[in-house]
């Protein structure tokens, strides 16, 4: 582990973290009617933080399986598969890559491009750290919660029904939330 601490936190050490997809969770919201919340996930989730010796030159790459996604309900996923939303057939993955990072203690902004349906914006994450550690098995881990907002139209994701009293039946902007564990990489042995 890192011997840097900031708010009584040790960093992480320098180093490439691969995501734990099994204790790392990257969950939306989205308002159905203008109502309701509608809570969804993607279960295909990999990538890795690579720790450089500065934080702030650190990098994170993240993929989600567009096939995985999960809200609960079949026939709703189903039509976030199809070409109204995600596009599965043609497009297996949404793919985030930083760009920078910016830090205030333990917390931040993270910038990156993300791509979903071959269109790649530009996109803003706050990000809180929340610790390094090691577990019973003498693994070192990471955690790290992001959010951020997205507007659908901006990747193309344009579908919807206008209502009649006003309002469309899908909010055009959709919360994302994230909960990620990383297990430090170890070196191939030769």
């Amino acid at each position: 582990m890192s011997e840097a601490v900031v708010e009584g936190q040790a960093l992480p050490a320098p180093g490439r973290w691969v995501i734990d997809p099994a204790h790392t969770s990257a969950g939306f919201v989205a308002r159905h009617l203008m109502v309701t919340k509608v809570r969804g996930k993607f279960t295909d989730v990999a990538g890795a933080i690579t720790i450089a010796e500065r934080p702030e030159d650190s990098t994170v790459e993240l993929t989600l399986g567009a096939a995985s996604i999960a809200t609960g309900s079949d026939q709703r996923d189903a039509h976030l598969r199809s070409a109204d939303f995600l596009d599965v057939e043609n497009h297996k993955e949404l793919a985030f890559r930083s760009t920078s990072v910016k830090l205030r203690g333990l917390e931040g902004t993270l910038e990156g491009k993300l791509t979903i349906r071959g269109v790649t914006k530009p996109v803003s994450l706050v990000f809180e750290y929340l610790g390094a550690f090691t577990d019973p098995w003498g693994n070192a881990k990471i955690g790290f919660s992001a959010k951020g907002i997205l507007v659908r139209e901006d990747w193309d994701l344009n579908w919807n029904v206008p209502l009649e009293g006003g309002g469309v039946l899908v909010s055009k902007t959709v919360d994302l939330d994230l909960e990620v564990q990383a297990n430090l990489e170890q070196p191939t042995q030769s």
